[in-house]
């Protein structure tokens, strides 16, 4: 991957919140060709894998139709469900502006799309990411909620230099969370429904932990950028994340959490409520799809 995604300041066409307009019409047939493709196989996949959050948000905002979504017309149905937008943005953004959108109920979306060669692992968020894994969860209206407070919050993170804790609660739920739903595991994270081998790995394999969510334990654990993850963390309820997001009080906590030491991504505690004991055995460093 190069870096023509990483920007230091806004680049040339950005507004000073980094948005840019999507230009949906750019996109090439061969784009739209890997949207359908990464779509087709990933959709038939989830049933019974993926939430039932994400499967009716998947229906309700119409993203089975081909192509690369329109971000106008997407966020027309979503602003109806749960009053977000989802807004373009050239690659990766500042934290500080990436907190300010999600407390504004505005969604950013890389407005790229990956290449043939990269189907299986992207480093970086794409449009596919963004709007696929991520998108359908926002029309739920608990789940909406729970990332707008999350936003608020990130914003107040940054006068406690406690970034990196709060990055790892994102992680290990908006990113990489399990769900319990009817007596099972489902995945409505969304670095795992966008991905081809980790919707089945965090369901399937005897490797990983799979922990009951705790949310100092959760922000104290370190997490794989490069590979399927070690330990997933799983909630009994989207009410439960929303809960816990706006009845804690963060400040104590963050303090709290500055004399604890950080927790490796494999390790389970004396105390941890542990649903399955991961064998650790998939061979941890080689990029994950």
């Amino acid at each position: 991957m190069t870096d023509t995604h990483i920007h230091e300041t806004p680049p040339d066409g950005a507004a000073a919140d980094w948005t840019v307009p999507q230009d949906w019409g750019r996109y090439t047939a061969e784009e739209h060709a890997i949207w359908d493709l990464l779509f087709a196989r990933q959709s038939a996949l989830l049933p019974g894998r993926a939430s039932q959050a994400w499967l009716n948000g998947l229906d309700v905002l119409r993203l089975s139709r081909p192509g690369i979504p329109d971000f106008d017309e997407l966020s027309d149905r979503l602003m109806k469900l749960t009053g977000w937008r989802v807004v373009a943005v050239p690659g990766l953004v500042p934290d500080a502006v990436f907190f300010d959108h999600l407390a504004n109920r505005r969604f950013v979306a890389g407005n790229f799309i990956r290449s043939r060669d990269q189907l299986d692992y992207l480093q970086e968020p794409d449009v596919f990411h963004d709007v696929f894994g991520h998108v359908p969860m926002l029309a739920d209206p608990v789940f909406a909620d729970y990332i707008h407070a999350y936003g608020q919050g990130g914003l107040r993170s940054l006068g406690y230099g406690a970034l990196h804790k709060l990055a790892r609660l994102y992680w290990y739920t908006v990113e990489f969370g399990l769900v319990r739903e009817g007596g099972d595991l489902r995945i409505y994270g969304s670095g795992i429904v966008s991905s081809h081998g980790e919707s089945r790995f965090a369901l399937d394999s005897d490797s990983p932990n799979r922990i009951a969510f705790d949310l100092e334990r959760v922000m104290r654990t370190e997490y794989r950028i490069d590979d399927y993850q070690q330990s997933y963390f799983v909630i009994d309820s989207f009410d439960q994340l929303l809960t816990m997001t706006t009845a804690t009080d963060f400040a104590p906590l963050y303090a709290r959490l500055d004399g604890l030491p950080d927790i490796a991504p494999a390790a389970i505690l004396p105390e941890d409520r542990v649903i399955t004991t991961g064998s650790q055995a998939w061979a941890w460093g080689r990029a994950a799809g």
